[in-house]
Formats: structure tokens, C-alpha cells, sequence
């Protein structure tokens, strides 16, 4: 009887699950899709203690505690700023949980004399394998979105060839463990390749492919679960696994798609670097204006769209910019926030910032919607986008984001850049937006200027 309430808990987690992915797609559902996946957890976690012999509760109640006490400050004190990092550093706990969870069950089989070539055997090792390098690899990108170490490439001569040595090293020496299982003096080495993979993976790619390789990594910890299921005997490990895997990857593709790029372009194209040019460049002046200039501007405007990026997340400037937004809307002018797919550093990163600041949805407009309407608009206001409003992009055949696709802001009739300088963005090139005749350079803190455009416009007012 107790056999068939668990099965039916787990059969309603996995539904939960299912349901809570399809509510999460849509902002009106994303809280109720939250909701279900934590009741979804809680039958899961309920299940499987009562499925299964619990050697000490006292030692769970005390896992319990620590993962609370480092998760609780995790939620509530990192900044929605930080979610790409907080993203990251959840994925490393997961994967190393699925990596030490693994390594048990593979000692725990050595002991008892398990079978050469045992199927359970091998998917350890490809769920180790995931595990250990998702962990490694989560923890260089939390690094460099933390900026604790070097945002650009880190590339070395031969670094391929070492990459894929290791990775073929890692592959042979688990199919060694699968045919001797027994032979357990020679699982330490293959941890570690696979441990030193996960490093070397994440050290060549640049911080302008890190939405990307979250999605990524998302997808190699949702593997690892699903094999950990199978290695286990847990259909629902291996449910949720392949729904985590699968939606990874479909963001992943979303996310190449949006940068014109592939998945080997990420992991091998090391982007991100600073072009250098051979020769001398004509260095080239800019129309720099001040926030009492910027105002007047704006003060006669009819429709604007806020092109936000990753300088707005940095200088926190997200509640000004709905100050900026219920300055304007009050005055009946049209305002829309156009959302490039890779603006910020992951998925979604600039939706997050501006619901925080409470910025209606409906003001929101994706990239296909706005570029049509770009022609129309009076304004076009970009808050430290930089590589995603880059003509070059469209215009250049040559250059290194030549096809990808871009928020076409200098079809605007005017446009407003709020930046701290002028150094190029993760692209490492120039962008001719600046340089435009109807370009106004609005240097300084995105937050500081803002806020100083805001209160012009209400003297103005006044």
C-alpha cells in the first residue's frame, strides 16, 4: 500500500513539474509555475524518504539546516542584479551534489561485487562524468559574472588539443571503471579529468557568451540527474532530469540564435576578446550631451523605447528608469522597453530587473516586434546595451557579429546612449551607433544620469 502512495506522489511530482515548466513560460503564470514546482519538490522529497531505509534523521535534519542556512541569505540577500551569478553558483551545488551522490552509489556497488560492464555501472560514470564538470564549470562562470576573475577569454596555445585530450581521457578511463568496476584505485583519476574538464571548459569563452553557457550547464545538470535516476531505479529522477536537460538545450539553441551563433562558435570561439586593429584608427568625436539637454529632448517627444542592457544592471539604475517611465506615460507620451534575447548575462535578465522596479509587462516588447516600429519612434534611449544596437551587425559582412541579430535602434529618429565611456562592449568592437549625427553620448552612471534627466523633467513640469 505504502509502495503505491509513493508511486502516486511520485506520478503527481512529475506532473507538477511538467505543469510548472508551461507556467513558467508566460509572466501571468511564472508564479503559479514556481508554486507547483515547489509542491512538486516537497512530494518528491516526501516520497522518497518513506520509499527508502533512512539510516540517521538526524543527519538529514542537519543537512536540512545548513542547505537553509546558505540558500535563505542566497535569496534574500543577493541582488536581483546578481541572478546570473546566484544561477551559477546553484547549478555548481546541484552538479556536486549529483557527482557525490554518484560516487557513493559507485562504492557502494564495488563493494557488493557488481558486474563487469553492468549497464547501472556505466550510467554512474556518465553522471559522474556531467556532474564533476558541471560543478567546475558552474563555479568559473559564477568567477567571472562575479567578476573574481578575467570576463574575457583565457586562451592558451594547443588549448584544444588539451581540452579534447582530457575529454577522450575522461571517456576511456570511465569505460575502463565500467569493464572493472571493482578496480576502484582508478576512479580518483577520473574525477579529477573530469573535474579539470569542466575548468578548462569555462575559462576560453567570454562574457559575452555567458547566457548561452548557463543554458548550457543547465542542460549538463539536468543530464546528469536523469542518469542518476536510471542508475538509482528512480523514474522520477529521470523524468525531471530529461525535462531540466531538454529545456536547457532548447535555451541554449534560442540563445545561438539570438547571437548568430553556434554551439562550437561558444565553446571554442573564444568571443569576447578585444579586436585589435592593424594600423592607426582615426579616432572619430561623439555629440556628448548633458542631462538638462537630454531633457529637453525628451520633453517633446511623442514615443520612446528604452533599449536596456547590461550597464543598467550594473549601475542598478532599473528604479530610476520607472521614473523615467511614469514621468513620461504621465504626460501621455508612449513609452516600450525593447528586450534583446541576450541582453544582460543570462535569459531573461533584463524582464527580472525591470519587474522589479515594476515596469508593466505589457510595456515590454521583444526584438521582432519593436525593429519594425523603430522608423515611427521619436527616441530611442539605450541604458548600457552596447554589441545588441551594433549596425555593424546588419551593415558588415566582415565583422565578428556580422548576422547577429540586433535591436535597430539607429532607425529611431533620434537616439540617447547612456554610458560610462567609450570602451567597446564583450564584442571587443567599435559601435557606429555612436557615431551617428542623431546620436547623443549621455556619459556617466546610468543610475546618477537618469535620476538627473528625471528631475529636469519634473522642473521642467513644474
Amino acid at each position: 500500500m505504502t509502495e503505491h502512495l509513493v508511486q502516486l506522489g511520485y506520478l503527481g511530482a512529475a506532473g507538477l513539474f511538467i505543469l510548472s515548466l508551461m507556467w513558467m513560460s508566460r509572466v501571468e503564470t511564472a508564479r503559479r509555475g514556481v508554486r507547483a514546482a515547489e509542491l512538486g519538490m516537497l512530494l518528491a522529497v516526501v516520497g522518497t524518504l518513506i520509499r527508502h531505509e533512512i539510516v540517521n534523521y538526524e543527519l538529514i535534519a542537519l543537512a536540512f539546516l545548513v542547505g537553509s542556512a546558505i540558500g535563505v541569505p542566497l535569496a534574500y540577500l543577493m541582488p536581483m542584479t546578481a541572478i546570473p551569478q546566484r544561477t551559477a553558483i546553484s547549478h555548481a551545488f546541484g552538479a556536486l551534489a549529483t557527482g557525490l551522490i554518484g560516487t557513493a552509489e559507485y562504492y557502494r556497488l564495488a563493494a557488493g561485487g557488481v558486474a563487469s560492464g553492468s549497464v547501472i555501472v556505466i550510467a554512474l560514470m556518465f553522471e559522474m562524468a556531467l556532474g564533476f564538470l558541471t560543478f567546475t564549470a558552474s563555479l568559473m562562470a559564477f568567477g567571472k559574472l562575479q567578476e573574481l576573475m578575467p570576463t574575457r577569454p583565457i586562451t592558451f596555445r594547443g588549448q584544444r588539443i588539451v581540452n579534447l585530450g582530457i575529454f577522450l581521457a575522461t571517456i576511456v578511463l570511465g569505460a575502463v571503471i565500467a569493464a572493472m568496476p571493482d578496480n576502484i584505485s582508478l576512479f580518483p583519476a577520473f574525477a579529477a579529468l573530469s573535474l579539470m574538464f569542466g575548468f578548462l571548459l569555462i575559462v576560453p569563452i567570454g562574457g559575452a557568451d555567458m547566457p548561452t553557457v548557463i543554458a548550457l550547464l543547465n542542460a549538463y545538470a539536468g543530464l546528469a540527474a536523469s542518469a542518476m535516476g536510471f542508475a538509482l531505479g528512480n523514474k522520477l529522477l529521470v523524468i525531471t532530469g530529461a525535462l531540466d536537460g531538454s529545456s536547457g538545450f532548447i535555451l541554449a539553441v534560442i540563445m545561438c540564435k539570438a547571437m548568430n551563433r553556434s554551439f562550437v562558435n561558444v565553446l571554442f570561439g573564444g568571443f569576447g576578446q578585444i579586436q585589435q586593429s592593424g594600423g592607426t584608427q582615426e579616432k572619430r568625436s561623439v555629440r556628448a550631451s548633458a542631462p538638462d539637454e537630454a531633457a529637453l529632448t525628451l520633453d517633446g517627444v511623442q514615443t520612446l523605447v528604452v533599449i536596456p542592457g547590461y550597464g543598467m544592471a550594473v549601475a542598478q539604475a532599473q528604479h530610476k528608469i520607472h521614473d523615467l517611465f511614469q514621468q513620461m506615460t504621465g504626460r501621455g507620451i508612449s513609452v516600450k522597453f525593447a528586450i534583446h534575447p541576450v541582453a544582460g548575462r543570462m535569459p531573461g535578465h533584463m524582464n527580472v530587473l525591470l519587474a522589479e522596479a515594476n515596469i508593466p509587462y505589457d510595456n515590454l516588447v521583444e526584438m521582432e516586434d519593436i525593429n519594425p516600429e523603430m522608423p515611427t519612434v521619436d527616441v530611442a534611449l539605450v541604458v548600457g546595451a552596447n554589441d545588441v544596437v551594433n549596425p555593424a551587425a546588419r551593415d558588415d559582412p566582415k565583422s565578428v557579429i556580422a548576422g547577429m541579430p540586433i535591436i535597430e535602434a539607429d532607425r529611431a529618429r533620434s537616439v540617447m546612449v547612456v554610458k560610462r565611456g567609450m570602451s567597446p562592449g564583450f564584442a571587443g568592437i567599435d559601435n557606429e551607433l555612436y557615431y551617428l549625427d542623431k546620436t547623443q553620448m549621455l556619459f556617466g552612471d546610468a543610475k546618477e544620469f537618469v535620476g538627473a534627466m528625471v528631475k529636469e523633467l519634473n522642473s521642467d513640469a513644474a
